[in-house]
């Protein structure tokens, strides 16, 4: 992803205007998420065979949060501050994917875009709850 894909996003959020921050979240699941959570989030992605644990279905995040999607909960997940363990390991931390992925670009703004890339999913996946 590149620096100004990024600082449209973080600014796509800051505006209220989540729509283009969704397509990046969305792009970002399905290279990133759906091999174990499915395309669809429901939990049933390729890799799920291979785990020991039941791999979550990630549009009920809510619905076992009393209604209320937990984003803080969500972010801290997916970047790696809250370990979840699956298949016999911890889930990859793709804040740390991310922020090496954009390494060329500087370390501050890798960070930067590594946030905006985990909080880009963290609002696709808000945007899936049934």
């Amino acid at each position: 992803m590149s620096m100004t894909k990024a600082l449209l996003a973080a600014s796509a959020l800051i505006v209220g205007g989540a729509a283009y921050a969704d397509e990046i979240g969305m792009a970002d699941y399905q290279q990133y998420c759906a091999t174990c959570h499915g395309v669809d989030a429901t939990g049933g992605g390729d890799l799920t065979q291979l785990m020991t644990v039941k791999v979550p279905d990630l549009t009920q995040i809510a619905a076992n949060n009393d209604g209320i999607f937990p984003m803080l909960d969500v972010i801290h997940v997916i970047d790696g501050r809250t370990g979840v363990r699956a298949h016999g390991g911890p889930m990859p931390v793709y804040g740390r994917v991310f922020t090496a992925e954009a390494a060329e670009h500087g370390t501050i703004a890798a960070a930067l875009e590594a946030r905006g890339r985990v909080l880009s999913i963290a609002y696709y996946l808000e945007s899936l709850q049934q």
